[in-house]
């Protein structure tokens, strides 16, 4: 078992959520996840909170007004009212679109942004080492457009936060597809390094070439590895240590924001990749020897019960628990997902490896001659807020080529297959759903802190799970001064912001990013809703 401080970010009402007509994308696998690391009995060993939603003020800290505007306002019942501002959105009708317009759309952006948000938050004011929202890494959205099944986009959000207090963040991508929109929100800037290992080619979303590697302050700063079919284990780790190891050593970042798809295991739907559950986990075991905060996040992952597995799996392995291969009995009991074998590690196919041992080698060297034109540890002063990119930042010649209508269409439909077992997955109920003023029962599973972490208060370390009864009730803190009100959070602003002129040249790596600091939290802290004995 890890020495660290584990955090574990889920809002049961995320599984209510649903695409529709058929997509692929289901957000009730975070739920899936919850149960078996419940079932697993890990919930008893970390700290489990329920996340705050964003604000709309909290989401166009990156997004765009008229954007966040749109998905606070459309539904399925006004959406005939809103046809151009579909198309200029990049979001359609559901069945015939990756990111359709269905019933909850606005909450369910604010409750994923809500994990990513509130974990980066914990991990930087030093509450968590490690911090998980297996329903957040919607790595795909833009500033103003939703993209393969992404809306928001709660990575850069989280990253954000973090830039407060960090001069530098990384962020790492395993997720099968090119992890597009984050890396286009930091490609001007060196605060944020971005690495995506991705399938490259014929293949959603078209980017991220390996000579694509950021421009103006921000060039060398954006590091692509461009992969083919069947990547397999052996394959992968001969690229991604080699190349990490380099990345850390050059950048020392701060923090560490990793997008975790699980799409590149094994036979997914939509993915073409042929890594195990121990090569893919071994990336995340790789970066945390190095002892840098980490905010873990999910992504793509499309069939479920591999999906859960996996998640289960990686939260384990971080936690440094041996997870046994046999599933709890609990988890038989309650599904039928994993009657396929009844054991937690999937077995990989024997698909053909595309990627030629000479070609992984030229791949590497040049991404580590890339990496080697790295500056020394950049001094960005840390009261600099990065620039986001926009869409005309760039001459014509220098834009990311995006995939065409056909590629769209490949990524939402994947391969034919039998997907019977995650069809019913929204007809099963899975984990204990609270609401405010709802009561944890006796048969609640794992220790739900409710509320942002930095505001939440753990319950009693030897209150274990299965002994939660009534006595336990949602209640909001009663303790005066932990959250700023809106005044109190203004005069705070105008204080850091007049703190920055004072600064002078204090070093990046100790001086406070009191200009994100202001912009960020102008309004002051979210209220936070708390467990705590009744």
């Amino acid at each position: 078992m890890t020495n660290k401080t584990i955090s574990y970010f889920y809002d049961e009402e995320i599984g209510n959520f649903c695409y529709g007509g058929g997509n692929p994308m289901r957000p009730h696998r975070a739920r899936l996840v919850y149960s078996l690391v419940n079932s697993y009995g890990l919930g008893k060993q970390m700290l489990v909170y329920r996340p705050e939603p964003r604000t709309f003020d909290q989401l166009t800290e990156f997004h765009a007004d008229d954007y966040i505007n749109f998905l606070k306002t459309v539904s399925p019942h006004n959406v005939e009212e809103y046809m151009a501002q579909l198309r200029r959105f990049n979001i359609g009708l559901v069945g015939e679109a990756d990111c359709p317009v269905f019933d909850g759309l606005y909450q369910y952006c604010q409750t994923y942004c809500g994990g990513s948000v509130d974990g980066a938050a914990s991990l930087a004011s030093g509450k968590s080492d490690i911090a998980f929202n297996w329903s957040g890494g919607m790595h795909h959205a833009k500033k103003a457009e939703a993209s393969g099944f992404c809306y928001v986009n709660d990575i850069v959000l989280g990253i954000l936060e973090l830039l407060k207090v960090h001069a530098r963040v990384l962020y790492v991508d395993i997720d099968i597809h090119h992890g597009d929109g984050v890396e286009e929100a930091f490609y001007l800037t060196d605060r944020v390094m971005t690495v995506s290992f991705h399938k490259y080619g014929e293949f959603f979303p078209g980017t991220g070439a390996l000579d694509d590697i950021g421009t103006s302050k921000g060039k060398y700063y954006t590091v692509n590895v461009p992969l083919k079919d069947g990547m397999d284990d052996e394959s992968y780790q001969l690229l991604y240590e080699p190349v990490m190891a380099k990345v850390m050593e050059m950048y020392q970042p701060g923090a560490i924001v990793m997008c975790c798809g699980a799409d590149s295991l094994s036979g997914d739907r939509l993915g073409c990749f042929n890594l195990s559950m121990q090569g893919h986990s071994n990336c995340l075991e790789f970066l945390t020897k190095y002892n840098v905060p980490m905010l873990v996040l999910g992504g793509g992952g499309y069939t479920l019960r591999n999906v859960a597995r996996c998640w289960c799996y990686e939260t384990g392995r971080l936690m440094g628990v041996d997870l046994p291969d046999n599933l709890p009995e609990t988890a038989l009991k309650d599904y039928n997902y994993y009657l396929d074998t009844q054991r937690l590690r999937i077995a990989v196919s024997n698909m053909k490896n595309t990627n030629t041992r000479e070609e992984l080698e030229e791949v590497k060297i040049q991404v580590l001659q890339h990496l080697a034109n790295l500056p020394p540890v950049p001094s960005a002063q840390m009261a600099e807020r990065p620039p986001l990119r926009e869409r005309n930042d760039l001459p014509e010649e220098d834009m990311d080529i995006r995939g065409g209508g056909q590629l769209h269409e490949e990524h939402r439909r994947g391969r034919p297959g039998d997907d019977s077992d995650d069809e019913m997955a929204d007809l099963h109920d899975v984990g204990v759903n609270l609401r405010p003023g709802e009561e944890v029962t006796a048969g609640a599973v794992g220790q739900i802190h409710s509320g942002a972490a930095h505001g939440a208060v753990p319950l009693s370390d030897d209150l274990a799970p299965a002994t939660l009864s009534n006595s336990l009730a949602l209640k909001k803190p009663s303790s005066p001064g932990t959250h700023p009100s809106a005044d109190e959070g203004a005069d705070k602003a105008g204080t850091a912001l007049a703190s920055v002129a004072s600064q002078g040249d204090q070093g990046a790596d100790t001086a406070p990013d009191a200009e994100v600091s202001a912009l960020l939290h102008a309004n002051g802290s979210p209220v936070a809703v708390i467990l705590e004995h009744s």
